[in-house]
């Protein structure tokens, strides 16, 4: 049978917690036929092998670093290489996931049950965005509004022939940060809606790899500004960037277990150190009793 599902996710150098992210995918309990696509930005950490041993993955390599003959690779956009998966997909949804997440057991099958049952019932839905949290930072999951208060989707599930009637994600105008918003914007524009699906939620890890992090970030003010000049007129940015919609949830099946052993650790001692400097900095700021 065709999946129903497609479940697309990029990754770049990332495999002990791209291995979880796959476990959590495959361990959700979705009861609907489903294939995983990933796309791989040329990882050197032993990520594509691991990938073409797994026969029920998909997987697209596009070397996105170093050099070649010579010569530097182009980098492309974050956009670019998601495309890639979105159209490879064959699923009547799209399901967009990170490779430093983990899916809470349950998340697919509530997401695809509340887009089928809101287009029953006659609501355009193009989209549905999943609760998340960032993982050990935070307590209460979200889903963001972006300009003009719009629903947007930063892991989540897409209706795939929205997405190809929207154009897909625009691979020229931002670099990392920001076409997750824009593609939705464009959902909203062309007369979708966005809705958030208070049975879905993901577990996202603080800080999975810095240096990764770090370069991206330097792009993050462009592309924002790029962002708002795109839809000024249209969708202004009234809310600003970073309203959230929050959510408590228990999750019974505790998913953030399933990060690596070794990464849980380097974090927690990587906060402990950072706890330690804010108390001895904070203890040398209190005046002298003397």
């Amino acid at each position: 049978m065709p999946p129903t599902v497609s479940v697309v996710l990029g990754s770049y150098n990332r495999r002990p917690f791209l291995r979880r992210t796959i476990e959590s995918i495959r361990d959700n309990g979705a009861t609907i036929p489903m294939e995983i696509i990933v796309v791989d930005g040329g990882s050197d950490d032993g990520s594509v092998a691991w990938l073409t041993r797994q026969k029920d993955i998909v997987t697209i390599v596009q070397h996105n670093r170093g050099t070649f003959r010579g010569r530097p690779v182009e980098r492309r956009s974050w956009g670019y290489f998601m495309n890639l998966g979105f159209k490879a997909a064959q699923g009547t949804y799209v399901l967009m996931v990170s490779d430093d997440c983990l899916l809470v057991p349950g998340a697919i099958d509530a997401g695809v049950r509340q887009s089928e049952q809101g287009l029953e019932a006659g609501r355009p839905i193009g989209a549905v965005a999943f609760y998340w949290r960032n993982w050990p930072d935070e307590r209460e999951y979200r889903v963001g509004r972006t300009l003009g208060g719009r629903l947007f989707v930063n892991h989540g599930l897409y209706r795939r022939d929205a997405l190809e009637a929207v154009g897909w994600i625009d691979e020229d105008r931002y670099r990392f940060y920001h076409a997750d918003g824009d593609l939705c914007l464009k959902l909203w524009d062309a007369g979708y809606t966005v809705e958030d699906c208070p049975g879905a939620y993901v577990e996202h890890f603080t800080h999975a790899n810095a240096a990764v992090r770090a370069s991206n970030l330097e792009r993050q003010k462009a592309d924002w500004a790029a962002y708002v000049e795109r839809w000024r007129g249209r969708f202004e940015a009234d809310h600003g960037q970073g309203d959230w919609i929050t959510r408590d949830f228990h999750d019974p099946a505790n998913t953030v277990d399933r990060f690596p052993k070794t990464e849980r650790a380097r974090l927690r001692l990587r906060r402990s150190h950072t706890m330690a400097l804010a108390r001895a900095a904070a203890a040398r700021a209190r005046p002298s009793s003397r």
